[in-house]
């Protein structure tokens, strides 16, 4: 036609996506920028990749557990609807040694909330597992097992995966990357506990691709 060439035409951008962060000190980004935090990330990612993304909305902060999460969204009292949703939660259910059936039937509530905020599109919630930060600087001079903090944080990252994908949500492992921490300095934020900007960049890189795939 005209000699033109399709192939050499940008793609055209999507409306803009909206994007809500659901989570603790690993969604907020403790001891790093905002703009490092992994929802700053992927949203940016996303954004080069095609997927025009909003700046993201986030109901975080550290220390929370499960029920702090649920009793925060309850007050906020958020009724907007969002393109997607991520979900991180559960490192301080394990730290304070609550039982891990608690977290079971609170992290399965907090699911059904993403869902709903996702306008009731599970294949638009991505969870996200639990870093082991018995990795970090922290994590060796904590005086814990650190083989007993693995062995927990893995059974409560099995507890999430089986719910995440019995309620039809999404499931990224970050866990195992979590782990280079130990052998590498430059993976950990300047509090010694917090992943740094590099880490949180490679969980964003690991949704990057199932967020595009969900939106095909």
């Amino acid at each position: 036609m005209n000699g033109m060439n399709n192939t050499n035409i940008p793609p055209v951008k999507t409306k803009q996506l909206t994007y809500l962060a659901l989570g603790d000190s690993y969604t907020i980004g403790e001891a790093v920028s905002q703009d490092q935090s992994f929802p700053y990330q992927l949203s940016a990612g996303l954004s080069k990749q095609g997927l025009n993304v909003a700046v993201p909305e986030i109901i975080a902060k550290t220390g929370w557990t499960t029920d702090e999460l649920q009793a925060a969204i309850k007050a906020e009292g958020l009724s907007a609807k969002f393109d997607f949703v991520t979900l991180l939660i559960g490192v301080n259910n394990q730290y304070r040694g609550y039982p891990i059936d608690t977290y079971r039937t609170e992290f399965r509530e907090l699911l059904q909330t993403a869902i709903s905020f996702a306008g009731g599109d599970k294949t638009h919630v991505f969870v996200v597992s639990i870093p082991d930060w018995g990795a970090t600087p922290f994590g060796k001079q904590s005086g814990r097992d650190l083989g007993a903090t693995s062995s927990e944080i893995d059974a409560f990252n099995a507890v999430g995966k089986e719910e995440a994908l019995d309620a039809g949500a999404s499931f990224t492992d970050i866990t195992p990357g979590s782990r280079d921490a130990s052998a590498n300095p430059l993976l950990v934020a300047s509090d010694g506990l917090h992943p740094s900007g590099n880490m949180y960049k490679n969980w964003a890189n690991n949704l990057i691709p199932v967020v595009i795939s969900s939106f095909k």
